[in-house]
C-alpha cells in the first residue's frame, strides 16, 4: 500500500476542495497532499495563470509526486483528473484516481452540453491569453447542484480565475496542433479507477466511461451523484470505495 496520497483539483479551484474528502484517507494513515496547481493559491495574483498550459500543471503535479519517498497514489478531480493522467506519463505511481475527469485527446464529448462548453469558450474573444473568471451561476447550476446552499455559495466564493489556455487546451483539443492532452499509445500503465456521477452534466458517465476505456482503467459509477464527487452528499462512500480499491 502507497503511504501519500496526492489530490490534484480542477479548473477555477484549489486544494481547498479535498478539505473533508481528504479526512478519511488521514485517518487510515496515508500522508495526504491537496496540491493547488500553479496559479491557484489563495495568495496568487488574480492574473497568475495568465498563459498557463496543461502541461505546466501536469508538470508540478508529476514534481510533487517525484519528491515522495515511494510512488504515491494520484487523485484527480474533473480537470484535474486529466492533469493527473497527463502527469501518470511523467512519474511513478501506485495508482491513479479519477474522480469525474476531464477527457484526454482523442476522447469525442458524447453530450449536447459537453459540445456547447467547449464551443462557448470562443464568445470570450482571445481568451487563450486570459485568465477566465469563474462563473457562479454556471457553477451552482452545474457543478455544486447537490450541494447545500451554504456550503454552494462558500465554494463558488472561494474560486479563482482559470487559464484561458488550459481550458483550451482541454476543452478543444481537436483544435490543438501541439496535441497537448494526448496521452500517447496505449493505455496508461499504472492501475487506475475511474468514477462519474450519473447526474454530471459537466462530464456525463458516457464519456467518463470512455475515458476509463482509453487508460485501461476501471470503472465505477454513482447513479445519485453529479460533478462534485468529493464534496457534495455521498462523498463519504465515494472516498471509501477508494480507500478500498487502494487495499
Amino acid at each position: 500500500m502507497a503511504s501519500s496520497v496526492i489530490m490534484v483539483h480542477g479548473a477555477f479551484c484549489g486544494g481547498w476542495i479535498f478539505e473533508h474528502f481528504r479526512k478519511p484517507f488521514e485517518a487510515a494513515g496515508l500522508k495526504v497532499i491537496a496540491l493547488d496547481l500553479p496559479g491557484h493559491a489563495d495568495s496568487d495574483p488574480s492574473n497568475a495563470v495568465t498563459g498557463v498550459s496543461m502541461t505546466d500543471y501536469a508538470r508540478a503535479v508529476a514534481k510533487a509526486c517525484a519528491a515522495e519517498p515511494e510512488p504515491p497514489i494520484l487523485i484527480g478531480h474533473s480537470m484535474g483528473g486529466l492533469v493527473a493522467q497527463l502527469a501518470s506519463r511523467r512519474c511513478d505511481l501506485a495508482g491513479l484516481v479519477l474522480l469525474a475527469p476531464s477527457p484526454p485527446w482523442g476522447v469525442a464529448a458524447s453530450t449536447i452540453e459537453e459540445a456547447v462548453s467547449a464551443v462557448s469558450l470562443h464568445m470570450m474573444g482571445p481568451f487563450w491569453i486570459q485568465a477566465i473568471a469563474p462563473d457562479g451561476r454556471l457553477a451552482r447550476t452545474y457543478s455544486l447542484d447537490r450541494m447545500a446552499k451554504p456550503e454552494r455559495d462558500a465554494a463558488v466564493a472561494r474560486m479563482r480565475p482559470e487559464s484561458g489556455r488550459a481550458l483550451w487546451e482541454t476543452l478543444n483539443w481537436w483544435m490543438d496542433p501541439l496535441m497537448t492532452t494526448s496521452l500517447g499509445p496505449g493505455p496508461l500503465k499504472v492501475r487506475s479507477l475511474v468514477m462519474a456521477g450519473g447526474r454530471d452534466v459537466i462530464h456525463p458517465p458516457s464519456t467518463v466511461r470512455q475515458t476509463a476505456e482509453r487508460i485501461g482503467g476501471a470503472y465505477l459509477e454513482w447513479p445519485g451523484m453529479s460533478h462534485w464527487l468529493p464534496g457534495e452528499p455521498g462523498w463519504e462512500e465515494v472516498a471509501a470505495a477508494v480507500l478500498t480499491w487502494i487495499g
